[in-house]
């Protein structure tokens, strides 16, 4: 029943966004108007950057996010966490990538306030980064990078990305840990920070428990968050591992799965 979870939780890509990166806004109105009648607190989780997740919900000011795999919370007026590498870190971890051919043309590293690419980047590589970062700036080195990296992500094409994700973990054990959304898309992240952790930390400021909160994902970085929560739903287009720990599954993100979850659940409760 829904009323026993006082905050709900959404990945974006795959999970509350169609294929067409969007999704029915009438019908989220009014489920979210009816979420904030019962104190529900609405919370976007994303690996990606706060500045473009905040974009789909300009009508909405009361959401928090959880941007960056959880390295980065806030809403429009305040910011609740911020966890980045220390310096040391970031610069092993770009040694260590740097031996991989090409990784560094399709490479973007985040910020707090922006994200960065290189300037000698492709700019069909640099359009799609600016649309999920939409504050992005191409630098000549990542090394000219002065403000506090909060995530690594890439575009890396391999034959067995489980495969390459084992070898890669190797090699950045106690620096970082890389997870993925899928698609040939990877994320290193700080240890222990993940999209579990970041709703952990925001339930403390809000006195809302894991146990009260109710989560949708469809990919790997989903993993903790769904294990963490009281109901982890996966979608019907989540990866296998996803749907393994998920307590229940719902229909695909073309098909507004989160919606009709939520539908369901208000309506019953």
């Amino acid at each position: 029943m829904i009323d026993q979870y006082k905050l709900v939780a959404v990945d974006m890509d795959g999970t509350f966004l169609n294929d067409q990166k969007d999704y029915d806004r009438q019908y989220f109105a009014k489920l979210y108007q009816k979420m904030q009648e019962r104190g529900i607190q609405f919370v976007v989780a994303s690996g990606n950057q706060y500045f473009q997740l905040q974009t789909f919900f300009s009508d909405f000011p009361e959401i928090i996010y959880v941007a960056d795999n959880g390295a980065y919370i806030r809403d429009v007026k305040k910011e609740y966490f911020g966890s980045y590498f220390k310096h040391e870190q970031a610069n092993e971890i770009l040694k260590r990538l740097n031996v991989y051919p090409h990784l560094f043309d399709e490479l973007v590293v985040s910020g707090f306030k922006d994200a960065y690419v290189l300037n000698d980047s492709s700019d069909e590589f640099i359009q799609t980064a600016h649309y999920y970062n939409r504050h992005l700036q191409k630098v000549a080195s990542f090394n000219s990078v002065s403000e506090e990296i909060t995530k690594y992500s890439f575009n890396y094409s391999v034959s067995d990305p489980a495969d390459f994700m084992r070898q890669l973990q190797v090699q950045l054990a106690g620096l970082g840990e890389i997870t993925t959304s899928g698609h040939g898309n990877f994320d290193i992240i700080q240890p222990g920070v993940h999209k579990a952790s970041g709703l952990k930390k925001l339930g403390q400021r809000l006195n809302i428990p894991l146990r009260q909160m109710c989560a949708f994902g469809d990919g790997l970085n989903d993993l903790e968050m769904l294990e963490a929560v009281g109901d982890g739903v996966a979608m019907e287009n989540a990866a296998p591992e996803i749907k393994k720990i998920a307590r229940h599954e719902t229909e695909n993100n073309n098909e507004q799965g989160v919606l009709q979850y939520l539908d369901r659940m208000l309506k019953n409760s």
